[in-house]
Formats: structure tokens, sequence, C-alpha cells
């Protein structure tokens, strides 16, 4: 019987990225899996080498929390949304700032590029959804229809969609440069904290009452509500490469691995002493990452496994008994 490699996912080969002075709120892998973009209440971004856990740069220039961070697809820039009221775009390869973003009359709580890598998505407090042209920094468009934050986006694989999540508890999905009302889906009791899509078109979305739901969007359908979280905060979600897969954090150091095609829960993965915060594949689909509040107590104990703020997550594949999973030297 064929098993998805997921089944297998496993705590290992762990390592840690040091050096945060505030929650964590956000990680993205580089297309490239070479640099890992974390963001951090201390206001700041910080870049890693992804293998080593080497920490290449600190990026300052955000005046308050930043609360989302993302890199482009072709891995040239990467950009940053803020308590602020800013998003800044960034030069992966100066790590200086090339465009601030400021049409927002409040905290700027999410931050998407498109796949193609021509637009940018904001949300924030102001319960508004922008849409940036990444060039020029123009604003193109003002998506408006939430009656509350905007916390969550995701643009759809062709770029021509945009789903946000909102405290209002609904998910929209939005047909760029197109008139249409957006598509509204509704079912979450609480504020929706996540929203994904995965290649195929499926939407999910997590949600502070503690589930999350899969949707085909455009059809108004939700496919499966993912339980289990005992009425806790989802706090992030990431599709796998293939889409097969579901990596779901929430409060109370808990990952979990959902197979999208039954719902069932594949793996509960432990690991961090306090709750995840964010998880993201790698764009190989290999590795998964998540974030979480715990902070550093002494920068000069960079060895201490309790003083680490993220934790790998391997994925070891068995064939014919042998272990063939990616190790990290």
């Amino acid at each position: 019987m064929w098993r998805h490699p997921s089944e297998n996912f496993s705590v290992s080969n762990i390592r840690y990225f040091s050096r945060h002075k505030g929650e964590v709120n956000c990680c993205a892998f580089s297309p490239d899996c070479q640099i890992l973009l974390t963001c951090c209440d201390d206001g700041r971004l910080y870049l890693w080498n992804a293998k080593s856990a080497k920490h290449l740069a600190t990026v300052s220039g955000h005046s308050g929390p930043v609360k989302s961070c993302v890199f482009s697809s072709d891995g040239q820039l990467f950009a940053s949304a803020s308590h602020d009221r800013t998003v800044r775009i960034w030069s992966r390869s100066s790590t200086k700032c090339t465009q601030i973003l400021t049409a927002h009359s409040g905290s700027v709580e999410t931050v998407s590029f498109s796949p193609d890598g021509q637009w940018l998505v904001s949300g924030g407090w102001d319960n508004r959804a922008l849409i940036w042209r990444v060039q020029s920094g123009e604003m193109l468009e003002d998506l408006r229809g939430h009656t509350a934050a905007v916390q969550s986006s995701a643009f759809s694989s062709d770029s021509r969609c945009v789903a946000t999540g909102s405290w209002d508890r609904t998910v929209r999905v939005w047909k760029l440069h197109e008139e249409k009302e957006a598509v509204t889906l509704q079912g979450h009791l609480g504020n929706v904290a996540c929203v994904c899509f995965s290649v195929s078109g499926m939407l999910a979305s997590g949600s502070w009452d503690g589930t999350v739901r899969v949707w085909l969007p455009m059809r108004h359908m939700c496919l499966f509500i993912l339980g289990g979280f005992e009425r806790v905060w989802v706090r992030s979600l990431a599709f796998s490469r293939d889409g097969l897969v579901l990596a779901s954090t929430a409060e109370g150091d808990m990952v979990r691995i959902w197979d999208v095609t039954t719902g069932v829960c594949l793996k509960r993965l432990q690991g961090h002493k306090d709750s995840a915060y964010g998880c993201v594949f790698t764009p190989d689909g290999k590795l998964l990452t998540s974030g979480s509040e715990q902070l550093d107590v002494d920068e000069d104990e960079e060895n201490s496994a309790e003083e680490r703020s993220e934790r790998w997550r391997n994925l070891h594949t068995e064939q014919d008994g042998k272990d063939d999973g990616l190790q990290l030297e």
C-alpha cells in the first residue's frame, strides 16, 4: 500500500536560529533553499544560512514589530509587513530597502508576493487588502469588503487570485484586475489567522476557533474541517509542494501534518517548549521549519538548545528498510 512520505516526518537533526529578542512571527525560505528569513517583534528581520544555521545578516528599518515576511519567487527580493503601518521591499543581495509602501492606516499584518513576481498584497488593521506593483511600488487595487482586520493573505499558484483572512471570521477570494465581487467563504467561528493555496487550487484557512478548513473556493465548497486543536489559535498553515499534505501550527506546542485527500492527521510533531507560531516547507519539499515565541536568554551560550527559537523538522523516507532522509551536517 502506498504511503505518503509525510507519514515518516520526525523531529531530528535540529538546527537552532538564535538572536531574536521577541516573538518570531514568520519564517520563509528562499526559492533555492539556501537562506532562511525570519521576522520578529523586536522590529528586525534575520537572514540565516539554512543548512548551517549561521547568522548572515540582521536587517533593520521598521520602527515596530515585524509581523510577516516573504521571498519573491526568483529569490532576489524579500518583503516585510510591520506594526509601523508600512510594507518594505528589500534586496536580498544588499539587504537594503528598495521600496517603502505607506498606504495603510494601521498595523500591517500580512504580506505576500505573487508567484509571477509582479504583484504584492498586504493587509492589516485598516480592514483593507492592497495590491502593489513590485517594480514601481505603485498601489494598483484597494480591496475592501472585510469588516475587521485582515490578518492573512495568499496568492493562487497562477497569480490570478488572492485570498485574505480576517478578524471578521471570513475568507475572501479576489480575482485580480476584475470588477467582480469577491467570493466570501463563511463558517469559521473565530478570527481567520492564516490562509494558503495548494498547487491544485485548494485553499486552506486556519482560525482562532481551533479548526482548519479546506475549501474549493470558486465552488464555495468546504471539503474538510480539520479539528482536534481544543479551541486554540491556529497560527500558521503550509501546503507541501505536491499539495497532498498540509502542515499546521497552533497553541500548545503542536505541529500537525494532515492528508488533505482524506482529512486525516498523519503526524503530530512535538518539539517547541511553547506555542509554535509559524511553519513553512522548503521549496524542494524535503524540510519543514517552525518558529516559536521562545526568547534568547544569553547570546554567549549559542550552543544551548533551551535558548533557541526555530526548530527544523526533517523528512525521512524509508525505502527497503533504509533511512534516505536528507541529513544536515
